[in-house]
């Protein structure tokens, strides 16, 4: 029966002392280390190596039949000689064990038993060589193997040379070819065990890094997906009253953008999801509008691999997605440009703190997106840079190589809007000019944002009971 201190140390999850003895030496150190202790009990692949005694048989034989002088001394010599054995096979299958100095000396003890026996006995005495380099087969790796085995094939013949003359070919050559056997089949066995190590050490970091991408996917996709919904909410709350159309345009955008969530969660969920920039900028300036921030987009230098669009589509979503939730901006940049040696997107507001009216972040929980997107950019040897601006507000900045583009192509820089939906293409040295804005799809109304009351709309003034916005506009159906 275990005593009370095995059953305390049972229900405290601890290893007791009486259940496997005291830690080995090296067992200790690797728990010094932090390292896991490797099994030191007796392997069920080491009783393999035990019939091999029976080759001893012969000399037990004549030790009983009185044909061995002094047989006390045989039996003892016997008896050690056996005992030394299984210490040393059982503790050749764990490498830490192998290489103790104990099993070594046990190695060498063993030597000079046989050479003992074999010198005062010889005949079937002399088969304790070959069970010697079985032994040493088992313990000796490396370098070391093939020198160990020439030994011990150069001792035996001498050994069995003196006792019985030619029969020491035989005995040299079954201990040569014992020790090189023994080690290639247990060097076999040691591959093939660190061979299923390392293949489940891959499976498990596969499963990490996938779950890591889903989390980040996931992360990306309904933080943005989120915000947009809340702040469309807000905006359909607030125009219930006073513009019943408006508000019915806003539940409509909520759920088309509810739908886009879904398909893109799917596409995640199988990992086939591409993200494309023009797309993520495309809803970048819609829910920039929707929160009333005034957004200027500008995109220019060759066309984008599908790799980096997929990257820096990735960044201006979780830039967008900040910038409405917290920066409390009335304007927002976007600017995408291929350089000679890199490409950059850098997504800049004039925000000074979270907006009225929204909730403070919880705590423990920010940050994670800008921590995703610095792991997705790293891995294609990019950068990102997150911190306030040169002019106040926040801006994240992300580089990426330019062995991502895959040639020249246009460089005419893309169209930006304002939030009065208005085209503006700039110039080299000069400001923005107005353009008209793009004509609506058939049969579906034009687009435009209303300001605030007091402020001119096309020239027109806008009416006296126009209800006041916090911000510099309003979208309306």
């Amino acid at each position: 029966m275990r005593s009370a201190g095995c059953r305390k140390s049972a229900r405290q999850g601890t290893r007791a002392p009486c259940e496997d003895g005291p830690a080995a030496p090296w067992d200790r150190a690797a728990r010094a280390e932090g390292e896991p202790p490797e099994r030191l009990g007796p392997p069920a692949n080491g009783f393999a190596l035990l019939p091999w005694l029976l080759m001893g048989m012969g000399a037990f034989s004549n030790l009983f039949q009185g044909r061995t002088p002094n047989p006390w001394i045989g039996g003892i010599g016997l008896l050690v000689f056996n005992s030394l054995y299984i210490h040393v096979v059982f503790r050749a299958f764990t490498k830490r064990a192998r290489e103790a100095r104990s099993t070594r000396g046990a190695l060498v003890a063993m030597g000079v038993v046989t050479c003992g026996l074999a010198v005062a006995y010889g005949g079937s005495w002399l088969l304790f060589f070959p069970l010697l380099g079985l032994a040493a087969g088992a313990i000796v790796r490396g370098r070391w193997l093939g020198r160990t085995a020439v030994g011990l094939t150069v001792l035996a013949a001498v050994v069995a040379g003196y006792r019985d003359g030619w029969g020491a070919v035989d005995v040299a050559y079954g201990t040569f070819l014992s020790t090189m056997v023994t080690a290639a089949i247990l060097s076999l066995s040691e591959a093939v065990r660190e061979l299923r190590s390392a293949r489940e050490e891959l499976a498990r970091r596969a499963v990490e890094e996938e779950r890591l991408r889903f989390s980040r996917d996931l992360h990306d996709l309904l933080g943005h997906t989120l915000s947009v919904v809340v702040v469309k909410s807000e905006a359909a709350r607030r125009l219930a009253p006073h513009d019943l159309d408006a508000a019915l345009a806003q539940v409509a955008d909520i759920e088309s953008v509810g739908r886009q969530a879904l398909t893109e969660i799917r596409e995640a969920v199988t990992g086939y999801r591409e993200g494309s920039l023009a797309t993520e900028l495309d809803r970048a300036r819609s829910a920039l509008l929707a929160a009333g921030i005034d957004p200027v987009v500008r995109q220019s230098g060759p066309p984008l691999s599908a790799r980096t669009e997929a990257l820096l589509g990735w960044v201006v979503r979780e830039a967008v997605t900040n910038a409405v939730r917290h920066s409390g901006a009335a304007r927002c940049e976007i600017t995408v440009e291929g350089l000679p040696e890199r490409v950059r997107a850098r997504v800049s507001d004039d925000g000074d703190g979270r907006p009225a009216g929204t909730p403070p972040a919880l705590p423990g929980i920010g940050g994670t997106g800008l921590k995703g997107l610095t792991e997705r950019l790293s891995a294609a040897g990019g950068s990102l840079e997150a911190g306030a601006g040169p002019r106040g507000g926040f801006t994240v900045t992300a580089e990426l190589p330019a062995e991502e583009l895959p040639g020249p192509g246009p460089t005419t820089p893309e169209p930006c809007a304002n939030a009065s939906g208005v085209a503006l293409t700039p110039a080299p040295g000069t400001a923005p000019a107005p353009a008209p804005a793009p004509a609506p799809a058939p049969g579906t109304e034009p687009r435009r944002v209303r300001p605030p009351a007091g402020e001119p709309a096309n020239g027109a003034t806008a009416p006296a009971g126009a209800p006041n916005s916090p911000r510099r506009g309003r979208l309306d159906p």
